[in-house]
């Protein structure tokens, strides 16, 4: 007689606990809003996509596809959070420029995805996730007032605020424009446009408003002649001789803002 077989060799299955289990669905579900349209996404293909049933799938989410896609929302939100968590050291527009390069490769992993969040119109748009964008949003521009040095819990200087909400907003504008035009310019070049588009955004509000010239003031000993910064004066530089005379002759006259 021949001997009992012998207990396979793969690997022993092990059950998921339900936080484990809750991770692995979100991560497949996840995987799948990344690069399409909530609306095209179904139950099924996320049950697939994790290697489990369609009733498992409802178990732990008994909302459908709703709370799932919220949920999933909810995770990429935190994770776009921190691409704009940088520490406060070194020159201003280098902080920004890592967060800038963080921010597109999370747009560039997400593509459609990112797109059909922030273009809206999806039958899975509610009111919860309006608020999950908007949260992000708010998160960002207070971490770029933090990198120009308003502390977090006292109120920015209004004009500052608006600037800093509505360069957030164009590059809201550009990345979505970025991902119809086939990801071209590459990643590189379009961070160095919009950090450059940063710098315009101070200049222009410091010219009218003290309270944000205080703040440049205060930053500009940081920056470099190899940052941003030092690069943007060093091309702007040529145009100067042009616009000469667009400047009073006498020094002392200051034109009305």
């Amino acid at each position: 007689m021949t001997s009992a077989a012998a207990a396979p060799t793969g690997r022993a299955y092990r059950r998921l606990s339900v936080e484990e289990r809750r991770a692995q669905l979100l991560g497949a579900a996840l995987t799948l809003f990344a690069h399409r349209s909530p609306d095209e996404v179904s139950l099924d293909e996320v049950a697939t996509v994790a290697g489990v049933s369609r009733p498992l799938v409802y178990r732990y989410f008994p909302g459908g596809r709703q709370q799932l896609y919220e949920t999933a929302l909810r995770s990429a939100a935190e994770q776009l959070k921190l691409c704009f968590s940088e520490p406060a050291e070194g020159p201003p527009t280098e902080r920004v420029a890592r967060v800038l390069d963080r921010y597109l490769a999370f747009v560039d992993e997400h593509d459609a995805g990112f797109s059909a969040l922030l273009r809206g119109g999806s039958v899975a748009e509610t009111s919860r996730t309006t608020t999950i964008v908007d949260e992000v949003r708010r998160a960002a521009a207070e971490q770029i007032l933090c990198h120009l040095g308003q502390d977090e819990h006292s109120e920015p200087a209004p004009r500052m605020s608006m600037m800093v909400r509505t360069w957030i907003a164009a590059v809201e504008a550009a990345s979505l424009i970025w991902l119809d035009e086939g990801k071209r310019p590459d990643a590189t070049e379009l961070r160095d446009w919009l950090v450059d588009q940063f710098i315009g955004l101070l200049a222009v509000t410091s010219s009218s408003d003290p309270q944000t010239a205080a703040a440049v003031a205060a930053l500009l000993p940081l920056e470099t002649v190899e940052g941003p910064a030092g690069r943007l004066v060093d091309r702007l530089a040529p145009l100067t001789g042009p616009a000469a005379h667009l400047l009073p002759t006498d020094p002392s006259v200051r034109l009305a803002p």
